[in-house]
């Protein structure tokens, strides 16, 4: 389905289906078999996410693996002086966390506008509201794949080796992407309740990225306060990436499991609460 077919007039059996748009599905397994049936309308969006995005650019795409590059360097020049003596290879170990982290806020923002950016269309076909968001989480795990290859370059030019561990990375970014999936219909649903969750979001996100160590090591946390990272599931996402692409090595099976849980609590509960939202969001929109 050409997402030029879904901006076509409303008629009514549209209106009849859009009616069906507000009602809860009868259980996760019949949303899911929707949602694999809308699979040629998400291809659609995400094309349409990487035109949109890149239309005026010069570079182009380019410019998701020199975001990184250019982030990289002036994180080292501020940060490396400051933690020489306890972070070997800084670049590295600063890039492996902060392509987590672009694409966990470029995600869960893309996802928590997703339904407010596309009612218009909602009103004129049916589509799966989870799609959206969905779309918004896949289109930052394309900029996420398209950032490992400056990363992986970096891992080259520094002297750095490639391990079996890196086999392990897939089952890290399926992690990652439930986990932001989750967090997106949370912040999805809410935006349209409330526009301003958007930019508070936004606001807690740049405290969030700080209380994260991206950029310097966990060690220098104060000891009264390291047990609270524990609680931090962005921190456990980065270590998944980190372990293998920085330290050659699996990660600890302690940050996959936390990281896991917090998946798929975020997940679920995301779910039932996009699910039980969405009845109310014509009232909204």
């Amino acid at each position: 389905m050409d997402v030029q077919d879904m901006t076509a007039p409303a008629t009514p059996a549209n209106s009849r289906r859009a009616a069906a748009y507000v009602v809860p599905h009868e259980g996760p397994l019949a949303a899911l078999r929707e949602m694999l049936a809308f699979r040629e309308v998400l291809e659609e969006l995400l094309k349409r996410d990487l035109k949109v995005r890149y239309k005026r650019s010069v570079l182009g795409i380019l410019w998701t693996m020199l975001n990184p590059l250019l982030m990289m360097v002036i994180t080292t020049i501020v940060f490396s002086s400051l933690f020489r003596g306890s972070i070997v290879n800084f670049p590295i170990y600063m890039l492996s966390g902060y392509v987590v982290w672009a694409f966990f806020s470029q995600a869960t923002i893309s996802a928590s506008s997703s339904i407010l950016d596309t009612s218009g269309l909602s009103r004129k076909i049916y589509v799966p509201a989870a799609l959206f968001p969905l779309a918004a989480v896949l289109g930052a795990l394309i900029n996420l794949l398209l950032s490992l290859v400056p990363l992986g370059l970096l891992v080259v030019i520094t002297g750095g080796a490639f391990s079996w561990a890196l086999l392990f990375l897939p089952i890290s970014l399926a992690i990652m992407t439930v986990f932001a999936y989750g967090l997106g219909l949370i912040l999805a649903a809410s935006s349209v309740f409330f526009r301003d969750t958007l930019y508070t979001y936004q606001v807690l996100l740049i405290a969030w990225m700080y209380l994260t160590p991206i950029f310097y090591p966990p060690e220098i946390i104060p000891k009264q306060w390291s047990s609270l990272i524990q609680f931090n599931p962005v921190f456990h996402l980065v270590q998944l990436v980190r372990a293998p692409v920085y330290g050659g090595v699996l990660p600890d099976l302690s940050d996959l499991v936390i990281a896991g849980v917090f998946a798929l609590v975020a997940v679920v509960y995301g779910w039932w609460y996009f699910e039980h939202s969405r009845a109310r969001f014509v009232s909204y929109l």
